[in-house]
């Protein structure tokens, strides 16, 4: 039998490996001859919450196994089926005005809503159509058609993110508003351009859940727990009926409501958010028996829109919900729901946040 480890040797290895950001866990030995050596057995490199993040104001979220989806709500939500995901870093909040006109000024970037459209990729769109514009919410006089949707939602000249209702509207005083009017083709130059990635829909959602699971909201099972509001949603009778017993008519600062339980502000309400994910309802993709790991969604082909055979539109998965949300129509304002958004599309309520996966980018500074 080899003698008894003295605790100094065991204490000066721990030392080592704590100050290099190790975490012993125990204290397992091992055999070398007729000395039995400390070994301290760690977690892992490094704890990611306890360091400084990749990029300024995100937030780690905790690889694991969650229920993906629902199947109580919106068909394209069903199955609810169990996936896992690794650990990533994801943005606090969504990308804002301030930090989006940093990135224009950086790069010169021109939005995809502020470019006239190429008449080739629109084979007989009528000409008036052909210009630069995005979609805004206008609300109407009256109570409306809930089954059109047109009767709220408008076509714009000139609308863009330094003008979100349209000519004559700016973004001053709104600095840390979420940027809207962004095409799925803008936020993955902006990620490119920030060493960042989208989010997928699995990543999302498992961040929006945080530490709950299984309730129907992300805070709760009621919507306004003691009559608190929890999100930028609407109150009243959408469109025409906007209440703004939340304070807000459309977007609000981010941060104006209550976290989630892992930090992240505004994942419900506000503005919808792109993820990477092309849409397909959840029954059209395949799903193992049992979990799925860092799941992709669908795939391009899959995802056009069958309104428009004529004009293949593909469309990415949105997460969310927004101000536009309602009791009456479209209530989105849960983790699981989802909306399909074609990638040529930009709207007065989308917008998006930031993911950093890669391990390296993770780790503290001091280990790089």
């Amino acid at each position: 039998m080899g003698s008894n480890p003295t605790p100094s040797a065991f204490d000066e290895t721990k030392k080592w490996l704590e100050s290099n950001h190790f975490f012993v866990t125990s204290r397992p030995f091992v055999s070398v001859g007729a000395t039995c050596l400390p070994l301290p057995r760690v977690a892992a490199l490094h704890d990611p919450a306890l360091h400084d993040p990749p990029q300024p104001d995100m937030i780690w979220v905790p690889g694991g196994e969650f229920l993906m989806g629902s199947d109580h709500h919106y068909p394209e939500e069903a199955p609810a089926h169990r996936v896992s995901v690794d650990g990533f870093w994801i943005d606090r909040a969504p990308v804002t005005n301030a930090r989006w006109s940093e990135f224009v000024d950086a790069t010169g970037h021109v939005t995809f809503a502020e470019r006239v459209p190429d008449a080739s990729s629109y084979p007989g769109a009528k000409p008036e159509l052909l210009v630069a514009a995005s979609m805004v919410f206008v609300k109407p006089a009256r109570r409306v058609d809930l089954r059109d949707h047109y009767n709220w939602w408008t076509y714009v000249p000139g609308a863009d993110w330094r003008h979100p209702q349209g000519p004559g509207s700016a973004i001053d005083g709104l600095d840390d508003h979420p940027v809207v009017h962004v095409s799925w083709e803008d936020v993955e130059v902006f990620a490119a351009w920030s060493g960042t990635d989208l989010p997928t829909e699995a990543e999302w959602e498992r961040a929006a859940w945080g530490t709950v699971e299984g309730t129907e909201y992300a805070w709760g099972d009621r919507l306004y727990p003691d009559g608190r509001m929890m999100a930028n949603i609407w109150q009243g009778d959408f469109p025409a009926e906007n209440l703004k017993l939340d304070g807000y008519e459309g977007t609000s600062p981010v941060g104006a409501f209550p976290p989630n339980s892992v930090g992240l502000v505004d994942m419900i309400g506000n503005v919808w958010e792109w993820t990477q994910d092309w849409y397909e309802p959840h029954g059209d993709v395949h799903h193992a028996c049992c979990t799925v790991d860092n799941p992709l969604g669908g795939e391009r082909e899959r995802s056009y829109d069958p309104a428009f055979p004529d004009t293949p539109l593909p469309r990415k998965v949105s997460k969310g919900g927004s101000h536009l949300c309602a009791k009456n129509y479209c209530r989105r304002y849960r983790p699981a729901a989802r909306m399909p958004q074609a990638i040529d599309t930009s709207t007065s309520h989308l917008g998006f946040r930031c993911v950093v996966r890669d391990q390296e980018a993770a780790r503290p500074r001091s280990m790089r």
